[in-house]
């Protein structure tokens, strides 16, 4: 390896339900094979969602995208044969299986990397929840830890005052403040 390229995102394509297995698999592979300077990341994107079984709500997680492995990885052509060989994938999203790497807003949207932003949220801001699964749910900021672009949220839930830790992207700041039931969730 001369000069070494920057590893891009690309998707691969998997039978339904082989995602972890393939995941598995492939980190056996660089494992083995050590071919970490290549591959450098998997992923496996999943959202949390709120279910109601026998008349209980809770809140489970599930893939975002069924049949779908994301990698981060240096395109070279024995990489695309250890890859697409591995038991479970159908081949890479692009023309004829060949990988086509991903956009950064692609990337940005499918939260496959952490993006540094500027906020400018501070404790006691009234903000909405404008993604996941607590989408259109109102709170006031009660914490904020910056190093992982995350706020704990007092909101209302199911009629009773919850902390949630949301990520900066998921949340907007609100210039009305909240009713009183909902700020003083102490």
């Amino acid at each position: 390896m001369s000069e070494m390229e920057q590893p891009k995102w690309y998707i691969l394509h998997t039978y339904s339900g082989y995602e972890a297995m393939v995941k598995d698999s492939l980190e056996k592979l660089i494992e083995n094979n050590k071919l970490g300077d290549y591959i450098v990341d998997l992923k496996i994107p999943m959202e949390q969602v709120i279910e109601e079984k026998n008349g209980k709500k809770k809140v489970v997680e599930r893939k975002l995208l069924p049949c779908y492995v994301f990698i981060k990885m240096i395109y070279t052509n024995q990489i695309w044969y250890y890859v697409t060989s591995t038991r479970g994938v159908t081949g890479f999203c692009g023309p004829q299986g060949r990988p086509v790497p991903m956009k950064e807003e692609e990337i940005r949207k499918m939260r496959l990397e952490e993006f540094v932003s500027d906020v400018d949220f501070a404790i006691g801001d009234t903000v909405s929840i404008e993604d996941g699964p607590l989408k259109g749910f109102l709170g006031t900021i009660k914490e904020l830890n910056n190093s992982a672009q995350k706020a704990k949220i007092a909101t209302t839930m199911f009629g009773r005052n919850t902390d949630v830790e949301v990520e900066y992207i998921q949340i907007k700041k609100v210039d009305a403040p909240l009713p009183e039931t909902t700020a003083d969730a102490e």
